[in-house]
């Protein structure tokens, strides 16, 4: 089911330790930089991570999707959307992108699917009901998770 929802994001300025030995971010730091967005998308509604932890619940990453447009490079400031786009019984999959603030330049484009799961077995669970009315969706009667 489509979710909809205002578009989140969340301000990264690249430090040295993001980039490679020519000053451009290196690929793999976008996956961390969309970590951190969707990490804030869930604080801003009020969800504590530390408290899933304690009651055996995680989120992990299932899958992604990845393109990259155009380098980001040492002092850029960034800007990294998280937006809910579907919500399934026991996942959650976001679409992400990467901006150069200033002059407004799509960098990297993706969806994580990221999936709610019992520690410390791993296995997919439902959302808890919190949960489940923080998102404010409805959740899909998927059986494929």
């Amino acid at each position: 089911m489509s979710a909809a929802q205002e578009s989140f994001e969340w301000p990264v300025r690249v430090y040295v330790e993001d980039t490679d030995a020519g000053g451009i971010v290196f690929y793999a730091n976008y996956l961390k930089f969309f970590e951190r967005a969707r990490t804030e998308w869930v604080r801003a509604r009020g969800i504590s991570l530390r408290s899933g932890l304690e009651e055996g619940i995680s989120f992990v990453v299932h899958s992604l999707q990845m393109q990259y447009h155009q380098p980001a490079y040492l002092d850029d400031q960034l800007g990294i959307t998280a937006d809910l786009i579907t919500v399934g019984r026991s996942y959650m999959v976001f679409r992400q992108q990467a901006w150069r603030q200033g002059d407004n330049t799509l960098l990297a484009s993706g969806e994580v699917k990221v999936a709610c799961v019992q520690l410390p077995a791993g296995r997919p669970r439902k959302f808890p009901e919190a949960l489940k009315a923080v998102l404010q969706v409805p959740v899909t009667a998927n059986h494929h998770q």
